[in-house]
C-alpha cells in the first residue's frame, strides 16, 4: 500500500512539474499538494538526497525538479520515499533477503505470484512520468 509520505511526494512533484521553469517554496507546495508543511519538509529533503529535486534557500529560493518531468518516473519517487516496489523482501530486485518464516525459497508456493505482482506493478509505475501524469485531466 502506498504511504501518506508517498503520496504527498507525488502531489508535491506533480506540482513541480506544473511549473519547470520556476522555484517553488515549501509552503506553497504544501498548499497545492495538500499536505501538512513540516512533514512535506522532511519529505523534500529526502527528494532532494536522492537528486530528484534541488532546493535553494534565501530570498529566492524553493524547489524545482532536478531533471525533466518526462525522466522522473513514479517508481522511482515512490523507492526513494517508501523503499522497494516489491511486496515481499524474497521477490525484491533491490532489497533483496528471504523472508524470516520461510522455510524453503524454492519451494515457497505463494513466491511466484509475489513476482508477478511486483514485476506488473515496476512495468507501470518505471513507465509512468510526471510529465504523464500533467497530461491527465484534472479531477472535478
Amino acid at each position: 500500500m502506498l504511504s501518506h509520505k508517498a503520496r504527498y511526494a507525488l502531489r508535491a512533484l506533480v506540482e513541480l512539474a506544473r511549473e519547470p521553469d520556476s522555484r517553488v517554496t515549501a509552503g506553497e507546495l504544501a498548499l497545492r499538494a495538500d499536505a501538512p508543511r513540516k512533514f512535506l519538509e522532511a519529505i523534500l529533503l529526502q527528494l532532494a538526497r536522492r537528486r530528484i529535486i534541488v532546493s535553494r534557500r534565501g530570498k529566492f529560493g524553493g524547489y524545482v525538479l532536478a531533471r525533466p518531468a518526462g525522466e522522473i518516473s513514479f517508481a522511482e519517487i515512490i523507492r526513494a520515499i517508501d523503499g522497494p516496489l516489491a511486496m515481499a523482501p524474497c521477490v525484491s530486485v533491490s532489497a533483496f533477503r528471504k523472508c524470516e518464516d520461510c522455510p524453503d525459497l524454492a519451494a515457497c508456493s505463494i513466491r511466484e505470484a509475489l513476482l508477478r505482482a511486483r514485476d506488473a506493478t515496476a512495468r507501470v509505475l518505471e513507465a509512468y512520468s510526471l510529465a504523464d501524469s500533467l497530461a491527465q485531466p484534472a479531477a472535478i
